[in-house]
This record gives C-alpha cells, sequence and structure tokens, in this order.
C-alpha cells in the first residue's frame, strides 16, 4: 500500500517537473490540464513550483569586483607554487635520504665486528621509526586539511 501511495508521489512530481520545464507534449499538457482542475492539491503545488521558477529564473549572478579576481588568482598561483616546491622538496629528500640510508646499511651490514642480529635489529629498529613517522605526519597533514574546526578559534 505504501508503494503504491510513493510511486504516485513519484508519478505526480514527475509530471509537475515535466510540465515545468516545457517537456509535455500536445496530449500530455492536456491531461495535466485536466488534473489540474480536478485536484486543487496538485494545484497548488504547480502554483507554488510556478513562482519559484519565475523568481529563480529572474534571478541574475552578480559579477564580484576586480579585486576579488586578482586576489583568486593569486591564490591559485601561489598554492600552486607551493604544491610544486612541496614535490621537488620530497622527491629531493626521497633521493638524498634514500642513498644515505642506503649507504649505511650497506657499511653496517659490512661490519662484521658487530653480530648480525645486532645489525639486523638497528636495520629494523631505524625502518620502524621511519615508518611510524611517515605515518604520523601524513595523519596530520590529513587532519589538517579535513579538521572542521581549523577555523574556529576561542
Amino acid at each position: 500500500m505504501n508503494d503504491e501511495r510513493t510511486d504516485a508521489m513519484d508519478e505526480r512530481s514527475e509530471l509537475l517537473m515535466r510540465a515545468l520545464d516545457g517537456e509535455l507534449d500536445a496530449v500530455e499538457r492536456a491531461a495535466f490540464e485536466t488534473r489540474l482542475a480536478d485536484d486543487p492539491d496538485l494545484r497548488e503545488e504547480w502554483r507554488r513550483l510556478s513562482r519559484a521558477r519565475e523568481a529563480t529564473m529572474g534571478m541574475k549572478l552578480r559579477h564580484p569586483p576586480e579585486q576579488v579576481w586578482d586576489g583568486y588568482w593569486t591564490s591559485v598561483y601561489s598554492r600552486t607554487e607551493r604544491g610544486l616546491g612541496w614535490i621537488l622538496v620530497s622527491l629531493g629528500v626521497i633521493v638524498v635520504g634514500g642513498w644515505a640510508v642506503w649507504t649505511w646499511i650497506g657499511g653496517l651490514l659490512a661490519d662484521t665486528s658487530l653480530p648480525l642480529v645486532v645489525r639486523l635489529g638497528m636495520i629494523a629498529m631505524f625502518t620502524g621509526v621511519v615508518i611510524l613517522a611517515i605515518s604520523v605526519v601524513r595523519h596530520r597533514i590529513n587532519v589538517l586539511r579535513t579538521d572542521p574546526y581549523k577555523d574556529i578559534q576561542r
């Protein structure tokens, strides 16, 4: 029973939207006019929708002053430059850091004065610290980016 009512409401809404958009052919338009004459609730909803459409169609967007556009493009350029800068810094840190770690691990593995277990433990410890540091930094960046309260001051 509830599904039939929902289907009827969906059909009614679709009919109203099609009529509002001028998508009814002559036969459908005549049937719609007949339904409007017979159903006061439909007529009232049609009147409200028609008024809302007239109001929204008459609205014009205000063009912002030139200063707003200047600030917008400055902001876009700044964000682009900063983004490119961070990418280049990150690549440099990855390359230089990777080379340093590779050299350190190679030297550590070549040093036979320390037992193998200690050398492997140092490598595991260093790897764990790096993974935790990356995880904390990544999490912090995501929180800063998505925090809904970041602009609220007490």
